[in-house]
């Protein structure tokens, strides 16, 4: 089937391509935008902070789930179906979470939204996938990706304005009101793959996909390579305010200064993407991204600890780079398979949630620097990135485009 096919009546371009983009910030929306009222949450429910933790440990578990289930039943039933669902789930939880007045409910509630999340996650790389080729599709992977960056960012921003005027509970409804609103754009998405191509199968017949996707070694062997390169960034976010405030000494406001500038320039990389692509090489690529990440963890090892100005500046270069090789290594990944989408945006957006969370257990480990932990952090994943590449460019049979 050719991608350019596909014709959104009602949505047209621009609208698929901010649904997607909606439906791809849901775990930065999610978590980041009720962290602020953690300590609120946990002294109305009168818990541990621990217990009230769970609601995003949960919700991080489940949603990964939720990926592994959501993205190969699409293939088997249909993205329109599986969207809503996930969506109405989503929802659904989400006024309920808004409503609890039990933090074991509101753990139960999260569950089900992070399933719900995992499915319109895996979902919006498939779409993609289905609905555009070429330069169209690498453009709006690019956009989707600078979403994702810039989520992070403001979702905590917007979380802290709604408790100043209002309460937690005012968050999730937020959460609600943007699930809807993408609802509505899902009854009106027309089905993006053929009908001759979906098969009513049960759950278990399309988790099975998941193993013939997975079995594609180079497709597998270059999935983990990059989610290698995404890891050591997870473990920055993990213990930047630990660096920055008891480390640099410096002031919450400033500490949130310093964060917001690497997260905007991570910005550029995605539209880096969209400027390069198609201009230089899959391999070229690739030998840029590995050298500038050895190049960022021996400067971070060297001179991350002099001020906070160097330490920012030894990790805009690596921010950047990650954020460009997600664009670029998804559009590559998808060349790789020509059905079981939803299978394989399943396992794409699995693997990056996998490292980046033991790039996040790594990081917070009790280091006697935290600059130096990211560092070595970030050689070690680099350093298995390269080995992985070393094996897919032997085998020679990815297919690369512009090689």
């Amino acid at each position: 089937m050719q991608a350019q096919s596909i014709h959104q009546k009602y949505l047209k371009k621009a609208g698929l391509i901010a649904m997607v983009t909606v439906l791809g910030m849901a775990p930065p929306l999610s978590t980041d935008m009720y962290m602020p009222s953690l300590p609120k949450m946990a002294e109305y429910f009168d818990a541990l902070p621990a217990l009230v933790n769970m609601t995003m440990v949960a919700f991080f578990v489940f949603m990964s789930i939720g990926m592994l289930i959501m993205g190969p039943l699409s293939d088997r039933s249909g993205r329109k179906k599986v969207l809503i669902v996930s969506l109405l789930l989503y929802l659904v939880s989400s006024v309920f979470c808004a409503l609890t007045f039990n933090v074991y409910f509101m753990i139960l509630m999260r569950i089900v939204q992070g399933i719900g999340a995992g499915g319109m996650v895996s979902l919006s790389i498939a779409i993609i996938k289905d609905c555009f080729e070429g330069q169209t599709r690498a453009t709006a992977l690019a956009v989707v990706q600078s979403m994702s960056v810039i989520a992070p960012i403001a979702a905590p921003v917007i979380g802290a304005l709604i408790i100043q005027v209002s309460t937690w509970r005012t968050v999730f409804i937020v959460l609600a009101a943007i699930a809807a609103v993408c609802l509505i754009a899902a009854f009106f998405f027309e089905e993006s793959i053929h009908e001759d191509e979906i098969n009513q199968g049960g759950v278990i017949d399309s988790l099975k996909r998941i193993g013939v996707v997975g079995k594609n070694i180079n497709f597998s062997a270059f999935l983990l390579a990059v989610s290698f390169y995404s890891a050591p960034f997870m473990a920055y976010l993990a213990v930047a305010s630990y660096v920055y405030e008891d480390y640099f000494g410096l002031m919450p406001t400033m500490f949130s200064v310093f964060f917001a500038i690497n997260a905007l320039t991570s910005v550029f990389g995605p539209l880096l993407y969209m400027k390069l692509n198609n201009r230089i090489t899959a391999k070229a690529t690739m030998r840029a991204l590995l050298i500038i990440g050895f190049a960022a963890a021996f400067a971070m090892f060297l001179f991350g600890k002099l001020s906070p100005v160097v330490f920012l500046m030894t990790m805009i270069p690596f921010s950047i780079a990650n954020s460009y090789q997600r664009p670029f290594s998804t559009n590559l990944l998808l060349d790789q398979v020509q059905g079981d989408t939803g299978s394989a945006s399943a396992l794409l957006n699995f693997m990056h949630t996998l490292l980046g969370s033991i790039g996040m257990f790594i990081g917070s480990l009790p280091w006697s620097s935290y600059i130096g932990g990211i560092s070595c952090t970030m050689f070690v994943f680099v350093a298995l990135a390269l080995l992985t590449w070393i094996y897919v460019c032997k085998s020679k049979k990815i297919k690369m485009k512009n090689v």
